[in-house]
């Protein structure tokens, strides 16, 4: 919103997109601070005994009765917040973006509203909230092909081999939607342990949201050979609102936890992440930057695959950050470890916009 003031002399500078960029970052950060803890005492008035803990789950998981869940609406309201003031609003990617993440966002809430109101861990049918799912990533895809330029509309490119560029054809749209839900899915199951899910979030956010300014610029995509995609230069003010509110959420996610994200914050997050990989051409990319997700995700279907074939486990406990508490690793060792990996995978997904 703040961009149309740069038709004034005085306010120049918000035309550059890094500028604002920085004031999102900013602004979500900020937001976090004031409003996270009025969030959370409501948040503990309303819930009462707060998340509900699993049985079976590890040991030390039963000192967090009582924390609050939905902590994602501080998240989602600072960048929220952050992009609506920052960003261009005329951008298509960015309104196909928030709408993927604020449509997640409510199934989330909906699944974490289920599970406090009735103190249960089972909440929204998983069949329902796929659906619900599919069909928002649906309409997220088809507008994104649509806002691509016509040489890339319908295609697949390859982070390494850049010259390659898959036709999927009706495909496309298919194969957008699993990039969707999965990431939005993968980092839900990630979201286990006290600031394990936030930190790799906005690490993998912060790599798209560099890679969408070069994508989105001309002279960086001849340079980088990469593919330009007009446009999502933007995307940047959208990640540096992720890393910002990241942040702010953070202060209150550290170990021990005030409050938990929930899957009001997670399925945000990972269909936020899905969405940006689609809209700029980088859904393989997703798969280095965001690999820790996948290997949560993997851990789990691996498990009950393996569990239903033989009736033995392959993991002590699925998704893997459980397997590693129930090998006795203090859950600091844990989550630092896993953002160290999250740090490495990052870094290496960059490197694909050069490596040839």
């Amino acid at each position: 919103m703040l961009y149309w003031l740069s038709e004034y002399d005085a306010f120049n500078l918000f035309r550059y997109i890094t500028v604002r960029a920085g004031g999102a970052f900013l602004t979500a950060l900020f937001f976090g601070f004031i409003f996270g803890q009025p969030l959370i005492n409501v948040l503990r008035r309303r819930q009462g005994k707060g998340q509900p803990i699993r049985d079976d789950g590890p040991e030390g998981h039963f000192a967090k009765a009582g924390t609050p869940t939905m902590g994602g609406l501080l998240i989602v309201g600072a960048l929220l917040t952050s992009t609506l003031l920052w960003a261009r609003l005329d951008n298509p990617f960015i309104w196909i973006i928030l709408f993927v993440t604020v449509s997640f966002a409510a199934i989330g809430f909906a699944d974490d509203y289920a599970k406090v109101s009735k103190q249960t861990t089972a909440g929204v049918s998983g069949k329902i909230r796929l659906l619900l799912g599919f069909a928002i990533a649906g309409i997220a895809a088809y507008f994104a092909a649509a806002a691509h330029p016509e040489d890339l509309q319908n295609q697949l490119a390859l982070p390494v081999f850049k010259d390659v560029l898959i036709n999927l054809g009706v495909l496309y749209i298919p194969f957008s939607m699993i990039v969707i839900v999965g990431a939005a899915n993968a980092v839900n199951l990630t979201d286990g342990l006290d600031g394990l899910a936030i930190m790799p979030v906005m690490i993998a956010a912060s790599t798209l949201g560099i890679i969408a300014y070069a994508v989105g610029r001309v002279d960086f995509t001849e340079y980088l050979d990469v593919h330009y995609v007009p446009g999502t230069g933007e995307i940047l003010v959208f990640t540096a609102g992720i890393a910002g509110g990241g942040l702010g959420f953070l202060w209150y996610n550290a170990p021990p936890a005030a409050v938990f994200m929930g899957d009001t914050g997670s399925l945000a997050l990972g269909g936020a992440l899905g969405a940006i990989a689609v809209s700029t051409k980088h859904e393989l990319v997703l798969g280095i930057v965001g690999g820790l997700f996948v290997v949560e995700a993997l851990s789990v279907i691996i498990q009950v695959l393996y569990f239903k074939k033989t009736g033995k486990r392959v993991f002590l406990m699925a998704p893997i950050h459980h397997h590693y508490e129930k090998k006795g690793w203090a859950e600091p060792q844990i989550v630092i470890r896993f953002w160290i990996i999250s740090l490495i995978l990052a870094l290496i997904g960059l490197a694909t916009l050069k490596v040839r």
